[in-house]
């Protein structure tokens, strides 16, 4: 098979180094890529946002299949028009993929479907939400969403009206995330731990590919402003095999067999964020792609060939396929330019990386390192983006897996690099 990965983050290099195992696999294209990804794959200048580019790349290119990681593209319909155009796609139509794209409508398609979920209610104007807020939540303790895609950045956990307040204005006055936050969700801030829950869906079959824990505040102890996430690990230890079960009957397979129901079934990798409330798991959101950094938690430990498993999914034939893992833990730890989520500086050479990183085949290292804002620059890799790179260490449990990963932490370095010190602990 040829295969177009579309994407250039630290969840594509896994996804590459998983499809680059595949004896299916004839040639991987990435577009765009990075320099990790280079490494297994051709890395091609093109534009997702340019629909009839790709689609003539994979028709010149012989594509047999076109995997897209990002959810950007998902949610501008990539899939739809690939699919339109003959080619096979694996990732979900831009219908489906307003699970991630709305908080809205993925509010109000649980409310449709009774799957279990915090109260909430959705506005467009500033003075509605207020006077919800001021009625509803007087001490301010709640939880306020952009409606769109915010790059992770759209959600405030409130502890007071100041606070509540300050995010209404944010979002509907300042328009801080332009059309994404041009609708508001204000919901329950309910209780628990919080744990994802990942599958594979071909429209009406889904399987498990595994659960991670991810931290998502910038700092130490949970502190700090959200980011696209800091660090994870996986399995995720509160997701008890009972929890686990239940999240998967009350959840995972009733929002496939809903999708299906509203005429827009849902084909590629479902992400669910659950809350481990006291009355059971609730959906806290969804997103309609592997998450990150949880991709490059939970693929190094795949034994499976994904790729075949992908082309099955694109045929509807999950109902006879099941994914095997290896045992143990794997943790990783996001490594940053300093300021992120906020203003960073970019451009830092990153000493200690080694030709062998990113390369899950040599199995005598414990540790993978995945590349998730880099370039090249003569000669060297430098540091560009917020999270830049992503270090997983593997083990028989999950403190052996954390010394590993945070042991090859340490061997990196560059200008103003930043990273929590307490992924995984505990």
């Amino acid at each position: 098979m040829n295969v177009l990965l579309i994407g250039s983050g630290g969840r594509e290099h896994a996804l590459a180094d998983q499809i680059d195992r595949s004896p299916l696999l004839s040639k991987l294209y990435a577009a765009p890529g990075n320099p990790g990804i280079a490494s297994l794959a051709e890395c091609v200048d093109l534009d997702a946002t340019d629909h009839n580019a790709v689609i003539n790349f994979a028709k010149d290119h012989d594509i047999n299949l076109v995997v897209i990681g990002p959810e950007a593209p998902l949610v501008a319909g990539l899939a739809d028009d690939l699919s339109d155009a003959g080619i096979a796609v694996f990732g979900p139509s831009g219908a489906a993929a307003q699970l991630e794209g709305s908080k809205d409508f993925a509010r109000a398609f649980c409310a449709r479907h009774n799957i279990p979920q915090p109260k909430f209610a959705s506005f467009e104007t500033v003075d509605a939400a207020r006077a919800h807020l001021t009625t509803h939540y007087p001490d301010g303790y709640v939880v306020i969403k952009a409606d769109g895609l915010a790059a992770g950045k759209g959600v405030v956990v409130s502890d007071d009206m100041d606070q509540a307040m300050e995010a209404i204005t944010m979002m509907l006055e300042d328009n801080r995330f332009g059309d994404a936050g041009a609708r508001v969700v204000i919901e329950d801030r309910i209780e628990g731990t919080e744990a994802s829950l990942f599958a594979m869906v071909d429209g009406e079959n889904a399987i498990m590919i595994g659960s991670a824990q991810d931290h998502k505040r910038a700092y130490d102890n949970d502190e700090g402003p959200n980011t696209g996430g800091m660090g994870a690990v996986s399995p995720a230890p509160a997701l008890s095999d009972a929890l686990c079960q239940d999240a998967w009957d009350n959840i995972v397979l009733p929002v496939v067999r809903g999708m299906a129901a509203e005429g827009m079934p849902y084909r590629g990798f479902l992400y669910t964020g659950l809350m481990l409330t006291k009355t059971g798991p609730q959906v806290i959101e969804f997103n309609c792609r592997f998450g990150d950094p949880e991709a490059e938690t939970i693929l190094p430990r795949l034994k499976s060939d994904l790729l075949s498993a992908m082309a099955t999914a694109v045929e509807g034939g999950l109902g006879h396929t099941d994914l095997r893992f290896h045992d143990g833990a794997a943790v990783t730890v996001v490594m940053v330019n300093g300021g992120y989520p906020g203003a960073y500086d970019k451009g830092g050479v990153i000493n200690g990386l080694m030709p062998e990183d990113g390369d899950a085949h040599d199995s005598t290292d414990p540790t993978i390192v995945y590349h998730a804002g880099t370039a090249e620059k003569d000669g060297a890799i430098i540091a560009t983006g917020g999270r830049v790179l992503a270090v997983t260490g593997m083990g028989a449990d999950q403190a052996t897996a954390r010394q590993a990963a945070y042991d090859r932490v340490a061997r990196i370095s560059w200008p103003n690099v930043f990273y929590r010190k307490d992924i995984a602990k505990g």
